[in-house]
């Protein structure tokens, strides 16, 4: 108990805390068994920044934090058998480096002289210290021991690892067992390392993986809930050998390095299902690999679970239920248009009902769907699909996307003439969509008794339920924002359940414009955008922001993510 009065004592005498605070603290610490500076830190009275640097300062120890990429452990020292990664985390401490007999680590709280004394018994060396925030260092601990864990696995004779099975389209199922490919392949630990990056992907919920080569490095990326994050890279040799592996599964061509290529393959992952599209650019340093996770399991095919508000839901299903007519998703790459449209086509199958898809690619497969997939170099076009749909006696159409005149002209014409079509645009928002159709030679005319719906969407990041904190936002912060008084807000805080980050998870928030009477007769009259809108708005048409709001006073969002993806538009 001393060792954290003096910690306490400290703070106090720089000024940092008052007395009441530091008492508040204490009495904190005894409810909850939590460090003094933990304890300050939770009760708002000063940040865990400032707490370490000022700590720092006072202790004459070096600060660090992980942006400055001092927080990086030396490669091939061996640190993390040095320190196993349970005895790190529990004890907030990250080796960095070893020199002889001398091993520097980061540590929360140089203070705790237990922990120091342990350390020394444990490693056998004198300890240096650096300190950094208790954030900083958990996430400096799962990326270092992770990329220790992952290199291992991979030049291990370990056959303990779960299966994967690929099948390359086309093909009948390659079963990559170890034991096969060691005999195979001259470069096994490779063949592994591969599996194991797409198996953590895949168990991380992330969308993309990157694959980037520098001079010095490779960089390996992440994308999680919309973010990219840097995971710990295998070594710049193994990154020819890492992308030929990539190109065999994808049933790219080796051997061509000066040109893009596209390709895919599917892996099996126990009982999941999960569809990689994968797309080779030729960079200065190299070729750059990104594979797109598709991960049928984790996609919420239904409607109800998407985001939508009650209101909302109730008018698009007016719409994908209707006979016939247009139907239009907008927004920008990677906001969930697709997944909707998947959503929609499951909320409407029925036996009674044939329905036919033009997609480039096919990224989920639904059975029961007729689903195809456009090839433009051979002239599958989605025009030339779509000409063909209708002699097929369809009644629902998806085509993937309307990027062309002759596109959206056959959708059109196919609305027209009895059949419901679901397609996406690329706009920020709904009545721009109705704006962009004509701006690309759509006829209103033809466009007014058409188009029943538009749907604008965005995905937004989900704050952990598990660590999110409420709080009072400040009127200062929240400007012309009116937020209900009777919920409490809640903001990102971090935990192990999402990796310090605070969010897990996205959601979509929508507008969705039903095309009623008065915005017939501005299509036919060719208004302006915000005559458009203003009429939707007046109609009950929710805007991506107040959507947005809503979901942050229902607790599922922070008001930071909401303004970071709407711009707080109203």
């Amino acid at each position: 108990m001393a060792v954290h009065l003096k910690l306490g004592e400290i703070l106090s005498k720089r000024g940092l805390v008052t007395k009441e605070q530091l008492q508040k603290a204490i009495d904190l610490q005894k409810q909850e068994g939590l460090r003094i500076g933990e304890a300050l830190v939770k009760l708002g009275s000063i940040s865990e920044e400032n707490l370490i640097e000022a700590l720092g300062k006072q202790l004459s120890i070096p600060y660090a934090t992980k942006s400055s990429g001092l927080l990086a452990p030396a490669p091939e020292q061996g640190l993390e058998e040095l320190i196993p990664r349970d005895f790190a985390q529990k004890n907030l401490v990250l080796p960095l480096s070893r020199n002889l007999n001398s091993l520097t680590c980061a540590v929360f709280d140089p203070l705790d002289l237990i922990l120091i004394d342990n350390i020394k018994k444990m490693t056998g060396c004198e300890i240096n210290l650096v300190i950094a925030t208790k954030t900083d260092i958990l996430r400096a601990i799962e990326e270092f021991y992770s990329k220790s864990s992952l290199l291992g696995e991979a030049v291990k004779d370990s056959y303990h690892i779960d299966r994967i099975v690929i099948e390359e389209e086309g093909r009948e199922e390659e079963e990559l067992s170890l034991d096969k490919l060691i005999a195979k392949a001259e470069e096994a630990p490779v063949v592994k390392l591969v599996d194991l990056v797409i198996r953590q992907a895949i168990d991380e919920r992330a969308s993309d993986i990157h694959i980037e080569p520098f001079p010095e490095r490779i960089s390996l990326r992440y994308r999680i809930d919309g973010v990219l994050y840097e995971i710990p890279p295998p070594a710049k040799h193994l990154h020819l050998p890492i992308v030929s592996r990539i190109k065999i599964l994808s049933k790219l061509d080796i051997a061509e390095k000066r040109l893009p290529q596209d390709g895919a393959f599917i892996v099996k992952l126990e009982d999941r299902i999960v569809d990689l599209r994968v797309s080779t650019i030729p960079t200065i340093h190299g070729e750059k690999v990104v594979i797109r996770i598709l991960d049928r399991g984790l996609a919420p095919l239904d409607l109800v679970k998407l985001g939508f508000e009650p209101k909302q839901l109730e008018n698009f299903k007016k719409a994908i239920y209707s006979p016939y007519g247009l139907v239009f998703l907008t927004g920008p790459t990677g906001c969930g248009k697709t997944t909707t449209l998947y959503a929609a086509l499951k909320e409407v199958m029925d036996p009674r009902k044939n329905i036919i898809t033009i997609e480039e690619p096919v990224e989920y497969r639904i059975e029961g769907i007729n689903q195809v997939q456009a090839k433009p170099e051979i002239g599958l076009t989605f025009a030339a699909a779509l000409r063909s749909f209708l002699r097929q006696d369809p009644d629902i159409m998806l085509v993937g996307e309307v990027r062309d005149l002759e596109t959206a002209q056959i959708c059109v014409r196919a609305a027209l003439t009895g059949h419901l079509v679901l397609s996406t645009l690329h706009t920020n928002d709904a009545p721009s969509a109705v704006t962009r159709l004509i701006d690309i030679g759509v006829e209103s005319y033809l466009l007014m008794p058409s188009l029943l719906c538009v749907v604008a969407q965005r995905l937004i990041r989900k704050l952990c339920p598990k660590c999110k904190e409420a709080y009072e936002p400040k009127q200062s912060d929240l400007g012309s924002i009116k937020i209900s008084s009777n919920q409490p807000i809640y903001r990102a805080k971090g935990c192990p359940n999402c990796n310090q980050i605070g969010y897990r998870g996205r959601l979509a928030i929508c507008e969705v414009m039903m095309i009623n009477d008065e915005i017939k007769t501005l299509i036919h009259n060719k208004a302006d955008y915000g005559k458009i809108r203003e009429v939707a708005k007046k109609a009950g048409m929710t805007s991506l922001f107040e959507s947005g709001l809503k979901k942050v006073e229902a607790g599922a969002t922070s008001l930071e993510e909401v303004l970071s993806v709407t711009l707080g538009e109203g």
